[in-house]
């Protein structure tokens, strides 16, 4: 468990997240600012620690920072239904199948490109001609 307030950087090692990525968030609002000492260095709480975890997460399950904002949001209505959550949920799922039905077309396409080749010279390189304009 984190102690009771850390520096930027035990924050960082803590989360594996840049000083720099941590002071973008700040700027952007995902992280409230951090309280400071007399020296003026950031200090941060378990609950700054358990934040920046939750946004290091849910970007690293490729979810845009509009919609780890709406995450946070919605994370703090404890009360309220997670149907929104669910709906955010769904529609990053359904990106991600796009995505991925985009990068199977994609290697088929260079997998048939590929083989096309013959390994002879660039004169007759099937895949310069494939990417050659018409």
């Amino acid at each position: 468990m984190a102690p009771e307030f850390v520096t930027i950087g035990e924050l960082g090692k803590l989360t594996e997240t840049k000083i720099e990525t941590i002071r973008y968030y700040e700027r952007i609002g995902l992280l409230p600012p951090p309280a400071r000492t007399s020296s003026n260095y950031r200090v941060y709480s378990d609950d700054q620690v358990g934040r920046l975890s939750f946004v290091r997460r849910a970007r690293d399950l490729g979810f845009t920072i509009d919609e780890v904002r709406e995450l946070l949001s919605l994370s703090d209505q404890k009360n309220r239904s997670c149907g929104a959550v669910d709906a955010i949920a769904r529609q990053h799922l359904s990106d991600v199948d796009r995505k991925i039905a985009d990068l199977t077309a994609l290697r088929r396409e260079l997998d048939s490109i590929i083989g096309q080749c013959s390994c002879g010279t660039i004169a007759e390189c099937r895949i310069i001609e494939a990417l050659s304009p018409v």
